[in-house]
């Protein structure tokens, strides 16, 4: 579907529906054939368990099925073993499938040479004594092996133990896998062979054609990109990847094309639709695939974001935990939320309106959102801060809300 010209707003929708926001929610979003489709139209789902509203990658899935049991997730990766943790984006959830493209990855991988594994006195005996342990007894957390007097650490320092990192070594070398997490989020490993399938664990994939398949594959998850935006999603340097695109543009897989006040040549997949509309209303998660690449979100959306975890809280200017707001083609918000559990309220911090949106319209869409949201988490109220542009014209669309289900409180 190659075409010479595409503009901005052909690539907004392109991007969206590469994503999965063309379609509807499913009535039924617990089935766990959605959560399966999801995952592998996108590709992957980046990892990250900071629990400030809900570990993010559990609202990358939200954000296009709507309300899910979240076990279901947990069921399709570490019972199905159709899935497995892989470092791809970051630490990731991946197809098993990909596991022989990333074999050329885990074959290169050495350690930093500062890090308390490579400065242990006996590391190679160590590390022979922990796939030992797993062999002998199965799946295994960092508690269950020998502790081990890491070196002297500085202040500030991650304290992570050196059991964790000699099964982090085994996790990023291939040897171990992730088997199942906790209800606290922890790892249990065991020996990789144990978990994949013998057609995937025994596959031998070229450097060359993984790296040309795990690009077609991030194309696909893009619809519409650049190199940059390619080489991103599964963290390949850029000169390899520029490579890699040349061949599958000659292979027919990608099509140049220019995109209006792109300054880069556009790369169309030729799996990529150009839909009429877009009908969207999705909070997205900060590592969300369609935004985690932030040079691409301000080409896609003119929408600059950052995370503002690690800004002391004088100079943040958004809040800390904030997340964009997507109606339709635009991100047109952004609300600083937390889960305060105990009290059993969704909190928003803080919200702020993009330029040129429709005020009143976007509160409402985003009042409906926040109210589901809270819904799904098992939350009983919304509770909106003064602190934002937004505050006020959200805090109103809420109260209108709160004789359909949630009680609406206001500081």
């Amino acid at each position: 579907m190659p075409r010479a010209q595409i503009s901005r707003a052909q690539a907004r929708r392109i991007a969206l529906a590469a994503q999965g926001f063309d379609r509807k929610r499913p009535k039924s979003a617990g089935d766990i054939r959605h959560i399966r489709k999801t995952i592998n139209q996108i590709g992957l789902l980046q990892l990250d368990y900071v629990n400030v509203l809900i570990p993010a990658h559990y609202l990358i899935l939200y954000s296009r099925l709507g309300a899910y049991p979240i076990q279901r997730l947990h069921e399709l990766v570490y019972r199905r073993r159709e899935f497995i943790e892989q470092w791809a984006h970051e630490a990731s959830i991946v197809p098993v499938d990909v596991w022989p493209l990333l074999r050329h990855r885990r074959d290169e991988f050495r350690p930093y040479p500062n890090s308390p594994i490579m400065k242990l006195r006996g590391r190679s005996g160590y590390l022979k004594q922990v796939l030992k342990i797993v062999k002998a007894r199965g799946p295994v957390t960092a508690s269950d092996l020998p502790p081990v007097p890491g070196p002297k650490r500085k202040a500030g320092d991650w304290h992570r133990s050196v059991p964790r990192w000699a099964l982090d070594y085994h996790f990023h070398s291939g040897s171990l896998a992730v088997a199942d997490r906790l209800p606290n989020f922890q790892r249990e490993y065991d020996l990789s062979e144990h978990l994949i399938d013998s057609e995937h664990f025994q596959e031998c994939v070229t450097r060359d054609d993984a790296q040309r398949e795990l690009l077609r594959r991030a194309a696909c998850a893009c619809g519409i990109s650049t190199v940059r935006d390619l080489a991103d999603y599964y963290r390949m340097p850029g000169q390899e990847a520029s490579v890699r695109v040349r061949e599958l543009v000659e292979e027919g897989a990608l099509h140049e094309v220019k995109v209006e006040g792109w300054s880069e040549t556009g790369y169309l997949s030729e799996s990529a639709r150009i839909p009429r509309t877009i009908k969207a209303s999705s909070i997205l998660s900060p590592f969300d695939p369609l935004i985690w690449f932030r040079p691409r979100a301000e080409r896609l959306f003119d929408f600059h974001y950052r995370i503002e975890i690690y800004v002391p809280a004088s100079k943040r200017k958004w809040g800390y935990y904030v997340l964009p707001f997507l109606v339709d083609d635009r991100i047109v918000a952004r609300v600083d939320l937390k889960a305060d559990r105990k009290n059993k309220r969704l909190l928003v911090l803080a919200a702020h309106e993009e330029a040129d949106i429709n005020a009143k319209t976007t509160a409402a869409k985003l009042a409906e959102e926040l109210t589901n949201l809270a819904t799904w988490l098992d939350l009983e109220s919304v509770r909106v801060s003064r602190r934002g542009s937004f505050a006020r014209t959200l805090a109103a669309a809420t109260k209108e809300l709160s004789s359909q289900g949630l009680s609406y409180t206001r500081r």
